[in-house]
This record gives structure tokens, C-alpha cells and sequence, in this order.
């Protein structure tokens, strides 16, 4: 049987705890990290990055931008920690340049940067999309839970 089409890159919707989760990466992010991390969190939330914007003269309208990142983890005071969004590469095929610009987007509306994780075997790859770091210091930054600070991750 041939891979994923086009259309259905991500792979079948996952049902674990309630929630759906567009890819098996995605749910066992969730099992292995999210779920028992100790940290309250968010799946999905949905945020708005453009509003709906009229043409001048009637000629139309330009839709809004929405994202939905994969995960927020929070601090217990509600704040931010991470805003994860789980690829399957750091690479060209894991964050397209449609990603890149949501990332951004995000960041700029919200002040908070979205961090791209690749899961692994015991821990997760991070880097943070879109901040720049000096550039003989882009590694990703690899860890097995949340008690860091986004800072660590930072990546072009």
C-alpha cells in the first residue's frame, strides 16, 4: 500500500483521553511527556493570528489566519511555558515555510515563540522557530520534560 497522499500527509486522527490528535507522533508526545508531565496544559487551543480584512471598494475580502499549536504547557500561575507544535523532522519536510510563517505570526501577536519538538526513543529534540542564536550554537535542544526555559531551544 503507498504512504500518506498529499492531502493526508499527517496520518490517521488518534482518540486518546478525550482528545483528538492528528498524528500518532502527536498522541504519544502527549502520553510520554504531556499527560503525567506535573504541569497544567492545553490541547489545541485555537488563536487567531490575522483578522478577516475588506478590500477597499467592495472587491473582497482576505481571510483570517488561525493556529492551532499542538500543546500548551503553562506554569502553575497560568502562564506560558511552551507552546509545542510535534513534527517529525527540524527539517525542510517537518516545518514548511507555511509553518514558519504561522510560527512567526504567533509569536509576534502573542509574545511567545512556538517551539518545534521531535520525539525520540527516551527524550524530544526542541528548537525554538524563528529566534535567532548565534551561529555556530544551532543544535537542537534535546530534553525528556518541560523544566526548561524556551531560551534553551532557540533556533533560526
Amino acid at each position: 500500500m503507498a504512504g500518506p497522499t498529499a492531502l493526508n500527509k499527517r496520518g490517521n486522527k488518534v482518540h486518546m483521553d478525550g482528545y483528538v490528535f492528528d498524528s500518532e507522533k502527536e498522541a504519544q508526545f502527549y502520553q510520554r511527556f504531556v499527560k503525567n508531565s506535573g504541569f497544567p496544559y492545553e490541547v489545541h487551543p485555537r488563536f487567531k493570528l490575522t483578522e478577516l480584512t475588506e478590500l477597499p471598494g467592495g472587491g473582497g475580502k482576505i481571510s483570517q489566519i488561525a493556529y492551532s499549536p499542538d500543546f500548551i504547557i503553562k506554569n502553575y500561575d497560568g502562564s506560558w511555558l511552551h507552546v509545542i507544535d510535534v513534527k517529525n523532522s527540524h527539517g525542510m519536510y517537518g516545518i514548511d515555510q507555511s509553518n514558519k510563517l504561522r510560527f512567526r505570526l504567533f509569536a509576534i501577536r502573542y509574545g511567545h515563540p512556538v517551539e518545534a519538538v521531535v520525539i525520540r526513543r527516551n527524550d524530544f529534540k526542541v528548537i525554538t522557530q524563528g529566534v535567532t542564536k548565534p551561529l555556530n550554537d544551532k543544535q537542537p535542544f534535546i530534553t525528556r520534560n518541560f523544566n526548561y526555559h524556551w531560551k534553551d531551544a532557540t533556533n533560526y
